[in-house]
């Protein structure tokens, strides 16, 4: 069915459950299993040394989900190929699958108020939306 899977891992409660269900998925079906974490850095910086000190921050939270993800891989006797990227979440999820080839894009939902996704937009909206190749959204 999918031989072919990405978990999007953002670090949030969501995204650990969407990682439990991938690991699932991915040794239940024999299928190969990649994550990928986008670095943002939403705000202007106005000094280079704010760029170093966000970038270093990224770095140390996504060394801790990525050792996280590959503990729980482990157990669940399943590769892991993780891979963490710099830009704007949706965009560079969409090109990493498209490049990857992924049959299947595994994504945490994560709720907020209707007002905020009217507003600002939903992350996992967008995703559902634009992805080239099947999403599923775990609650």
């Amino acid at each position: 069915m999918y031989g072919n899977i990405l978990i999007a891992n953002d670090g949030s409660d969501g995204a650990a459950k969407a990682l439990a269900v991938a690991l699932k998925l991915a040794h239940r079906l024999k299928a190969k299993l990649a994550m990928i974490s986008v670095e943002e850095m939403p705000r202007v910086p106005a000094m280079i040394d704010e760029v170093v000190e966000d970038r270093l921050d990224e770095d140390h939270r996504y060394q801790q989900v990525i050792a996280q993800a590959q503990f729980h891989a482990r157990a669940a006797q399943v590769k892991l190929d993780t891979h963490v990227v710099a830009g704007h979440a949706v965009p560079c999820i969409i090109d990493f699958i498209e490049r990857g080839g992924f049959d299947l894009l595994v994504i945490g939902y994560m709720g907020h108020s209707a007002l905020y996704n009217r507003l600002i937009g939903s992350t996992t909206d967008r995703l559902v939306e634009l992805a080239p190749c099947h999403v599923l959204v775990v609650k």
